[in-house]
């Protein structure tokens, strides 16, 4: 048994997860023709991670959203190479996509000090320019924010995900009985008595026709793309979202919630995932998550009740299924540990397969060296597989 305590709770105010920024790198220093004299070369923009940075602190320290490198020094006779101009560093948090203005993705940062060059200085004057100087290079991007969180909590509005986040983290997110309660992702960490920190996230609510941008739309899904693992969270009794929407099963709303994600991006079906079937102090809940396990068990045999559109090519393979009450606190405890347990199998997954990676490479180093590969009439028509 892993005991646990949950604390720690970060709750994002006045949120703000993409910014526009114009950035300029340094033009060059001017040349000096008759000594043959180098200018300085313009200072760069970088855009570097910081902990503890959000978006809403950069506007609000930097409200032009303007960012510009040093100039060159201009080459003389006292120093004919002159200095590089000084660079131009924006602080952005840990967790940012940077994009071109066409979309294109320039890099990511996803830990503190890591850097993204986005704005090159220009050469300084030299014999190849006529010992003039270039300007500095001109970009506009956009800073995307994606959390990154070992567990996303996936779920339609009001099936507690909320609540069960105050209950894994005793943090206090707004509750009520109502949807569209979560408007701003939230975060609380599990901490465990061996020093472990588990991150959850409590993202907005989907809702049918999200990858189409309904509701929270991409806003929650683009959140949920950088997380470790799924936690869907649903409620036995089943969901509405109002009285002109369809009322929707647990199953269904297991099999609705698949599709949203394969709609939008079909990798977000490959990660691992954990199933909460939440509320189950409500009468009845027994009976109805017997029900549940028996469509979980034998999915293809109730599939015939959606439309074809709503069908997922793939239906999600939980590692565990947990039933819970954020109100009684029942499963809680047992939640943290599938938590823990699943990412740590993970990890010990992704160790395997890179030590593999490595022995691999060293195998293919080593024959290529002694030239001892085999021919290519050698292989044609098998398969290799390697374990």
């Amino acid at each position: 048994m892993v005991h646990c305590s949950c604390v720690l709770f970060r709750k994002y105010g006045n949120f703000i997860d993409n910014l526009r920024l114009f950035t300029k790198g340094g033009t060059g220093g001017m040349g000096y023709p008759r000594l043959g004299g180098e200018g300085g070369k313009g200072g760069d923009v970088w855009v570097v991670a910081q902990n503890r940075m959000t978006l809403k602190q950069l506007k609000d320290r930097y409200p032009q959203k303007r960012f510009v490198a040093g100039v060159g020094a201009n080459s003389k006779i006292s120093a004919l190479k002159g200095s590089k101009g000084k660079d131009c560093e924006i602080p952005v948090p840990v967790g940012i996509s940077v994009t071109d203005e066409n979309g294109k993705i320039v890099g990511e940062l996803n830990k503190e000090d890591d850097r993204i060059l986005v704005a090159e200085g220009g050469l300084g004057g030299k014999l190849l320019t006529n010992f003039l100087p270039l300007k500095g290079q001109k970009r506009v991007i956009h800073l995307d924010l994606k959390l990154i969180a070992d567990v996303g909590l996936v779920g339609f509005p009001n099936a507690g995900k909320s609540s069960l986040l105050s209950q894994v983290s005793h943090a206090k997110p707004a509750i009520a009985d109502y949807a569209f309660t979560t408007l701003k992702p939230e975060l609380g960490k599990i901490m465990y008595n061996d020093f472990k920190q588990i991150s959850v996230a409590d993202l907005p609510g989907l809702i049918e026709g999200a990858h189409m941008n309904k509701g929270m739309g991409h806003k929650f899904l683009k959140h949920i793309e950088r997380t470790r693992q799924l936690l869907f969270v649903v409620d036995i009794s089943g969901f509405q979202l109002s009285y002109r929407t369809q009322y929707r099963t647990a199953f269904e709303t297991i099999i609705l919630l698949t599709k949203e994600l394969e709609l939008y991006k079909e990798e977000l079906q490959t990660k691992p995932a954990l199933l909460a079937v939440n509320k189950m102090d409500l009468p009845d809940a027994q009976d109805k998550l017997h029900e549940l396990m028996n469509q979980l068990q034998n999915p293809k045999d109730f599939l015939h009740l959606f439309g074809k559109n709503m069908i997922p090519e793939r239906t999600v393979e939980f590692q565990h299924i947990i039933p819970v009450s954020a109100v009684t606190g029942e499963g809680i405890e047992e939640l943290k540990n599938c938590i823990r347990k699943s990412l740590d199998e993970q990890a010990n997954q992704e160790n395997d397969a890179y030590h593999k990676k490595q022995l691999l490479n060293l195998w293919i180093s080593d024959k290529v060296s002694s030239s001892e590969l085999p021919s290519k009439h050698a292989v044609t028509g098998s398969k290799v597989n390697i374990i």
